[in-house]
């Protein structure tokens, strides 16, 4: 007998975002309002014990900080929707600030101040709008970034696009050339980067969670029939063995780069259960959404190599500019990963938020990781649908 594969994977949950608003719990857009945000947050545990564990650990917290931050980012997460509306064509992007616990929303025009508080967000004036520095953003996208510019993204609390540049390389006549372009696009800033970005999937290591040819890599989030991952782990049609060595099931979609995402389908005597794996470090915790997390958020991310670590949401929309070429529309974080952990699952509270694709660093010295999000991986398989039918006819459980 096969043993499920959520015992040697990372996070391994079912997504049922349709099917739990259905049975009570908040959809990813469900709650409208500060009011409806708070009886979501009372109604239910905002994590469970292991992961309130992990976020005391690295984030300095107490247990009851910990778990008012989640609260409070729960809180935020539900009301940026109806800020963002509430600001219209002034928006200039949002952000969640640890220090106050809120929602801070960045609007053009004084004139929109009290529709957006009204939402129970704090407002900050701004010269750009996110509408422009998205314009910019896209512009930037068309360039050829040499090896030594690492990613480029918008700030909103900066209000300008951000363009990293590896340490090493910034007086590269090459990336010189590519940052005077990016500053004549629009309102640009460089920063200044550790390491180049990279994939994080790993050779052959005996014991670990799924391989495909020699590459190592770890189960992101279960689905009706199969699992998400990272699409750099295999190709479409590539085999996928487990930790035993036997065989899962098939690559059956994939791609990267311009995206970093895959499906692989599982039989063969494996099934997926709708937990997410502890790894004996934390509790399992169960995912009851996949609302996006903003900027300034606490999320966590859990592999086969590394297993669980904490950090904070850096941005969103990046694009990354690896060897193999750019990916668009990632998120930043400050967790740390390491080879083997590509795939692996990055969740904020209770909601699932992508799949591991790179990052530089590790987790002794520290570093930084960007994740695929997860509803776009949803959407372009119709993988919703079919975790919906998963609800339905239980096929999550043994």
């Amino acid at each position: 007998m096969r043993r499920i594969t959520a015992l040697r994977t990372a996070l391994s949950a079912v997504l049922l975002v349709g099917a739990w608003a259905g049975a009570g719990f908040p959809s990813a857009s469900a709650a409208d309002t500060p009011a409806t945000a708070s009886r979501t947050v009372s109604d239910a545990p905002p994590a469970s014990a292991g992961l309130l564990t992990a976020m005391q650990k690295d984030f300095g917290l107490t247990e009851s900080q910990a778990r008012a931050r989640l609260s409070a980012e729960k809180t935020a997460t539900a009301i940026q929707g109806k800020a963002k509306h509430a600001a219209g064509a002034t928006y200039g992007g949002s952000w969640f600030d640890p220090s106050t616990g809120g929602l801070t929303v960045a609007v053009t025009s004084g004139k929109r101040k009290a529709a957006v508080r009204a939402t129970g967000a704090a407002v900050r004036l701004v010269t750009h709008t996110a509408r422009r520095l998205d314009a910019v953003k896209a512009r930037i996208d068309t360039f050829d970034a040499p090896a030594g510019v690492s990613s480029w993204h918008v700030d909103p609390e900066a209000n300008k696009v951000v363009v990293n540049v590896v340490a090493s390389a910034q007086n590269d006549n090459d990336v010189r050339a590519f940052v005077e372009r990016a500053r004549a696009a629009g309102p640009v800033v460089v920063e200044q980067t550790a390491q180049a970005p990279q994939t994080f999937a790993a050779g052959t290591v005996g014991g670990d969670p799924y391989y495909t040819g020699n590459v190592r890599c770890s189960i992101g989030f279960s689905v009706y029939g199969g699992f998400v991952t990272a699409g750099h782990c295999g190709q479409a049609g590539a085999g996928v063995s487990g930790w035993d060595g036997s065989a899962i099931g098939n690559f059956q979609g994939s791609s990267f780069p311009g995206d970093d995402y895959a499906w692989v389908s599982v039989g063969n005597g494996w099934w997926t259960v709708p937990v997410v794996l502890g790894w004996g470090t934390v509790s399992d915790q169960l995912v009851r959404g996949s609302a996006e997390a903003p900027i300034g958020a606490s999320i966590c991310r859990s592999g086969s190599t590394s297993h669980w670590h904490c950090g904070n949401v850096l941005a969103t929309n990046e694009t990354v500019n690896y060897s193999q070429g750019a990916v668009y529309q990632m998120t930043k974080t400050s967790v740390c990963a390491e080879p083997g952990d590509s795939g692996g699952s990055f969740i904020s509270g209770d909601q699932a938020q992508g799949v591991t694709s790179g990052g530089w660093g590790n987790c002794s010295s520290g570093g930084e990781t960007w994740h695929q999000p997860i509803n776009e991986i949803l959407n372009r398989y119709g993988l919703v649908r079919q975790c919906e039918a998963s609800a339905r006819t239980g096929s999550g459980s043994r």
